[in-house]
């Protein structure tokens, strides 16, 4: 089978600090001329702008029908990746063939139209991927429906929220049948439920035979829907093959010897200007690990910088099985406010925090889990978050089977405390 997607020696070359000459009056082109009349030799003898490689040979294939995922630290080229093969910008060295309609979902906004209502940005990107009205017409009130957009779509999209954007923009892509269906991490905008259904649908894209390239952080998702993953870094492509073996060399890689999350230099870790998160850990018995005894405690350390004085901050994580639904979430808020000297709602001094959070042992089941681990600040704003996998597997010692050895149901397993009385000697019903 012919590839539907072929990327062959890509490289795309970036100028740093190169900046856009603004429009001038003619008074001023003429003046500028007569100080210096020869300006292509003065720029020539001047130093040369530094460049940097947002992507450098990279080569791979993708077939049709397949989901393509593609992970990497912020900075690794995936958007450029994404934008070149979406014809937005072009390689300067290199090749990319793509034999099918493409439809992206790049950025929030892409394609659209401020002033225009969401009913007429269906139209204008629908027209933009080669769609005929008839085409749209049909599958106008399935976009519409999809996106949870009804009352407000014929609103001028100036007026949409990030959310809104990306409900209409990723309904558009993904309703309008592209052979080729382009998306960045985009979807982390929307609301959990919407994620999810973006997803299922992508699912439901690919199984109808069309190519599907995703771009995430997410690796809880990438695994989940994606047969195969690419991993970029500082622009080349370290490597390709199953989503299994890929992640987990990813995830292994960003570890230091103790096996946490490590990012030593506070400009590459992740976050803002605000925090920055140094490492994280998630450890058992004083070991940090991914295999844990179900009736051992797990404890989840994280290290952050606070780069701003007076900053309020609520550090926490997230626990999702392996299909995404949620099963607990927990910040420092309530023990740091029942505790006389913690940091709940107190504005802190710039410097590095260490904070710890402890799930008992005996409580999750014997399954596996993904954690997502951030800082957000008193608005409940992220501030910084580490959405690499953590996965956590807890498996059964055979304490708790020996009386009992069916299934347990749920994603939690609690040890909870039973009694049971002998109340009477006779089986008769009270009162015979």
């Amino acid at each position: 089978m012919k590839p539907i997607i072929q990327v062959r020696g890509l490289s795309k070359r970036y100028r740093i600090g190169a900046q856009r000459a603004r429009y001038g009056s003619l008074r001023e082109s003429l003046t500028t001329w007569a100080r210096q009349p020869f300006p292509a030799l003065g720029r020539k003898r001047g130093l040369r702008q530094p460049t940097i490689w947002a992507l450098k040979d990279v080569t791979f294939d993708v077939m049709p029908g397949e989901v393509l995922g593609v992970i990497g630290r912020n900075g690794a080229g995936k958007s450029t990746l994404l934008k070149v093969l979406s014809r937005i910008t072009e390689p300067t060295e290199g090749e990319v063939d793509l034999f099918g309609r493409v439809g992206s979902l790049l950025e929030v906004g892409t394609g659209f139209h401020p002033e225009l209502t969401g009913r007429e940005n269906i139209f204008l990107n629908g027209a933009v991927l080669g769609m005929r009205r008839a085409e749209i017409d049909r599958k106008f009130d399935e976009i519409v429906a999809f996106a949870e957009m009804e009352r407000f779509i014929d609103t001028p999209v100036k007026h949409y929220s990030s959310g809104m954007y990306v409900r209409l923009a990723f309904s558009v892509a993904a309703h309008l049948e592209p052979e080729i269906l382009l998306v960045d991490e985009v979807l982390a905008v929307g609301d959990y439920e919407f994620q999810k259904k973006c997803l299922g649908k992508m699912q439901q894209v690919s199984q109808s035979n069309r190519t599907v390239m995703f771009v995430s952080h997410n690796l809880g998702s990438i695994s989940n829907l994606c047969s195969r993953v690419v991993w970029l870094d500082e622009g080349k492509l370290v490597a390709q093959g199953t989503a299994d073996e890929v992640i987990s060399n990813y995830v292994r890689s960003r570890r230091d010897e103790s096996g946490a999350l490590c990012w030593p230099d506070i400009a590459t870790a992740p976050g803002n200007e605000n925090v920055r998160i140094r490492s994280v850990a998630v450890s058992s018995g004083g070991v940090v690990t991914t295999q844990v005894p179900i009736d051992r405690p797990i404890t989840i350390e994280v290290e952050y910088w606070n780069l701003k004085e007076g900053n309020v901050l609520v550090c926490g994580f997230e626990l999702k099985d392996k299909t995404n639904n949620y099963v607990l979430a927990s910040n420092d808020r309530a023990s740091a406010n029942a505790s006389p000297d913690g940091w709940f709602g107190r504005p802190r001094p710039r410097g590095l925090y260490r904070t710890r959070c402890v799930i008992p042992a005996n409580l999750l089941n014997n399954l596996h889990y993904t954690i997502d681990i951030g800082v957000v600040n008193n608005r409940n704003e992220w501030q910084a978050k580490v959405i690499d996998r953590f996965d956590l597997a807890v498996f059964e010692t055979g304490e708790m089977t020996r009386e009992y050895s069916g299934i347990w149901f749920g994603v939690v397993r609690p040890k909870l405390a039973w009694t049971t009385e002998h109340v009477t000697d006779t089986t008769e019903p009270h009162g015979a």
